[in-house]
């Protein structure tokens, strides 16, 4: 059951000084900090690895849906297969390589994705809205390489724009992407390496998970928002950290960074 949802935690933030990409795009990318290798995928996780490689991660290796490993672009990609990312980069693998022998070969510390739905196990659906196979309220783009990186990454990084109850949900409409919990579940089939979802960034805050078995549990809020704000939005019971934390705003420096990669706010909307 979702809990509904009766204050919207927009009014204090209106008097910010930069936008909910930018918040998104500053908090995911300090959360690299120390990583070495991360499967970058498309929108705000492409800023964010962006950011992260200019800021506090200028060693992390990244790798791309489309073969591209080792990039170093000069200038924000618009695209996991923009043409920018192979210049300077180690190499460009055909996909069978990149799935076969980066993934599956357990090489990827973070996998970094976007999705439209979430569970509390970390579960992902990115393939439609509504209860209708035949009819959904909303279609989208499905997986990609969401359930390759959920299986062979060491663990996964989640970044998502709208916090509601309908995005952040006790049972997904698709499970586009199942969470190793999830996965056991199954009376067959082999269970992901990793811990699966072990990061979550919204506007609201960050969720975090240290087993594959655990709950997320919110260990941090966003500048300017409450608990009960949280509690609002998330449709299934909010675990909470002991020891809740507030998000650091983003500081001049990572707001010129941003601004600097994404003059066109692309990504920054």
């Amino acid at each position: 059951m979702t809990a509904p949802t009766t204050r919207s935690p927009a009014a204090p933030l209106r008097s910010r000084s930069y936008s909910g990409g930018e918040l998104l795009a500053s908090t995911s990318a300090r959360l690299l900090e120390g990583r070495s290798m991360v499967f970058a995928g498309h929108g705000l996780p492409t800023l964010a690895v962006a950011l992260a490689q200019q800021t506090c991660a200028p060693d992390i290796e990244l790798v791309y849906e489309s073969g591209v490993t080792g990039a170093q672009p000069n200038d924000l990609p618009l695209s996991i297969s923009d043409s920018i990312l192979v210049p300077g980069a180690a190499g460009v693998l055909p996909m069978t390589m990149l799935f076969n022998y980066v993934l599956q070969g357990q090489r990827i510390d973070v996998g970094f994705l976007g999705a439209a739905q979430i569970d509390k196990y970390g579960s992902l659906n990115s393939t439609l809205i509504g209860k209708d196979w035949e009819h959904p309220d909303v279609k989208l783009p499905g997986s990609g390489g969401a359930i390759e990186v959920m299986a062979g990454a060491r663990e996964v990084f989640v970044v998502m724009r709208r916090h509601t109850p309908k995005t952040y949900v006790e049972k997904l409409d698709f499970c586009t992407t199942p969470s190793p919990y999830a996965a056991g579940l199954a009376a067959e089939g082999a269970l992901p390496f990793g811990l699966g979802v072990t990061r979550v960034i919204s506007e609201l805050g960050v969720f975090s998970r240290h087993s594959p078995d655990e709950e997320l549990t919110l260990t941090a809020l966003q500048p300017g928002i409450t608990l009960e704000d949280v509690r609002e939005a998330t449709g299934w019971p909010l675990k909470v950290a002991e020891d809740l934390t507030t998000v650091v705003a983003p500081t001049n420096a990572e707001l010129n960074g941003l601004r600097r990669l994404d003059p066109q706010r692309h990504y920054l909307r």
